[in-house]
């Protein structure tokens, strides 16, 4: 019998309502995120000694400080992962309202003399980059507003759709790129909003013209900001200038080639006692392939690859459109965030002040990579896997099951037989 038409597995509530029904959750999601956060800590720690030499402190408040964010980070993970999907679509305008008043404070309160930029909130010891959460709270805002733009056939309208994103991603340049000279950043933001708005059904050509004309305003911004072209002078031709605008592309390549095959060791990097800046966040990725060489390299971004493929597979299968967008958009912030980091270190990509998402040490990247990443464990639960071939007795219960793999999950509900197991 040919394969029956597509219905999620479903009941009625108390209320009368179609609920899709929870079950297991993807654990494997919960194992790559604890391995990628492991090996954060791990780095850390070995450089500790090398930054306790660089920047006269104690080395172990680094990897002290990466275990509270990663432990508050398994608390904010379950905390999102403990709030219903129906409640997030609630949730988008207390957290855009949070988002714009934290990037307010950045914005107003005095720079570091180190990170000139209004990109931190820096108080009572404390720091946080205003940017990831304004990351987190755009991809809800965005899954709100275009499921909804979806479910009334509106994706294709200039005045509906169109300009209001177009709004929203001027104001985000204005003050991502703009105020607080966070290019990088932008970038990202420009890749959740052209992916999600592709996936919810903008034409692909419309989404291009947009990011063409990004791209020119991209250049321009280049062109007529001075250290802005040095670091593309620097891309183009590090090994021209190494020590001056070249000097962190020089070192990075540096530690990527010492490692070799095999790697130096744990305790035995070079490039972390003053060469290379910013060696436990944004350079965490040249130091790892010092330590580690070629093997252990393949070894990190097969473990990345696994992590991504975990969290596309729970977007192909969410139970609605608004999850879906949120699961897409998170994926795309990652993915795009691992892609700049790598790239700059290997010499494939400018220089961006981007994080290795879970590996780079740093508190508000990894708090809110975690609590990006509770939701999509939440969505996890409620994911719908096909049955290409169906027989009679699932016929009447239509071409979806709650189960993974072929094998039934345990609490599923199993439309073909109204219970569940």
């Amino acid at each position: 019998m040919g394969a029956v038409a597509r219905r999620r597995p479903s009941y009625v509530d108390a209320r009368g309502q179609n609920q899709t029904r929870r079950h297991s959750p993807d654990y494997w999601l919960l194992i790559l995120t604890v391995a990628l956060a492991v090996v954060g800590i791990i780095v850390v720690y070995s450089i500790s000694p090398a930054l306790e030499v660089e920047k006269g402190v104690n080395g172990n408040q680094y990897v002290l400080r990466q275990l509270i964010a990663v432990g508050l980070g398994v608390v904010i993970f379950g905390v999102a992962a403990a709030v219903p999907l129906a409640r997030w679509r609630n949730l988008y305008k207390p957290l855009l309202v949070i988002a714009a008043l934290a990037t307010l404070l950045a914005l107003a309160l005095p720079v570091n003399a180190q990170y000139p930029a209004h990109r931190w909130i820096r108080l009572a010891g404390f720091s946080f980059q205003s940017v990831e959460l304004v990351k987190f709270a755009l991809i809800m805002t965005l899954a709100s507003f275009l499921s909804w733009r979806m479910s009334n056939g509106l994706m294709t309208s200039m005045p509906k759709t169109i300009r209001p994103l177009l709004i929203v991603l001027l104001g985000a340049g204005a003050v991502v790129a703009g105020l607080q000279s966070d290019l990088g950043s932008f970038g990202v933001v420009v890749a959740i909003m052209g992916v999600m708005a592709f996936v919810a059904g903008m034409p692909l050509k419309r989404v291009l013209t947009i990011g063409g004309i990004i791209a020119l305003i991209g250049i321009l911004a280049i062109s007529t900001t001075p250290y802005r072209r040095a670091r593309l002078a620097a891309f183009l031709h590090p090994q021209s200038d190494c020590l001056a605008s070249g000097y962190q592309a020089c070192q990075a390549l540096i530690a990527v080639g010492s490692g070799g095959m095999i790697g130096l060791g744990l305790g035995r990097s070079v490039q972390a006692y003053g060469y290379l800046p910013e060696a436990e966040n944004d350079s965490i990725f040249a130091i790892y392939a010092e330590k580690f060489g070629f093997i252990g390299v393949t070894a990190l971004l097969g473990l990345f690859a696994a992590f991504f493929t975990r969290i596309k597979k729970v977007a192909e299968r969410a139970p609605d459109d608004f999850s879906r967008l949120i699961v897409v958009g998170i994926l795309v912030w990652l993915s795009a965030q691992t892609i700049i980091n790598v790239g700059a270190m290997i010499g494939l990509l400018p220089l961006k002040g981007i994080t290795l998402p879970l590996v780079s040490y740093g508190g508000s990247s990894v708090l809110m990579v975690m609590a990006a990443l509770g939701v999509v464990f939440q969505v996890s639960r409620y994911t719908l896997y096909t049955i290409p071939e169906a027989n009679d007795s699932n016929v009447n219960g239509g071409g979806y099951e709650n189960s993974r793999d072929g094998r039934r999950v345990r609490g599923a509900y199993h439309a073909g037989s109204g219970r569940r197991t």
